[in-house]
């Protein structure tokens, strides 16, 4: 369930912290990745099971997961375009947030001198 939350009643701190929840879910969303031997591949098969292949016989194997793994990414990519919106508008808010907070100061400032 999605938590609905008006960020113009968010104080700074909570806007950053908001910011810093949005970039780590947003993160969590990739995994990297490196291969060091291209002539044979470990392919993980389930339930902590790998399986050495040669290239092309994970490239077979590969091909049958595209499928699956392309109606997953279609499945979250509107959470993640939801999380990008987000975070650029507590960004925007927290620059408004910093903008009234120096306005006041320098307000403060003219106002004792």
């Amino acid at each position: 369930m999605v938590q609905s939350i008006n960020i113009m009643e968010l104080n700074l701190p909570q806007l950053e912290m908001l910011k810093n929840q949005l970039d780590q879910e947003v993160d969590s969303m990739y995994v990297p990745g490196k291969l060091h031997d291209v002539e044979h591949v470990l392919i993980d098969v389930g339930t902590g099971y790998y399986v050495e292949k040669t290239a092309e016989d994970a490239k077979d194997f590969f091909k049958r997961k595209i499928d699956f793994l392309t109606k997953q990414m279609e499945k979250i990519q509107p959470a993640l375009q939801e999380k990008h919106a987000m975070k650029q508008a507590v960004m925007e808010m927290m620059s408004q947030k910093i903008q009234q907070l120096t306005a006041l100061g320098a307000a403060q400032a003219t106002a004792k001198a």
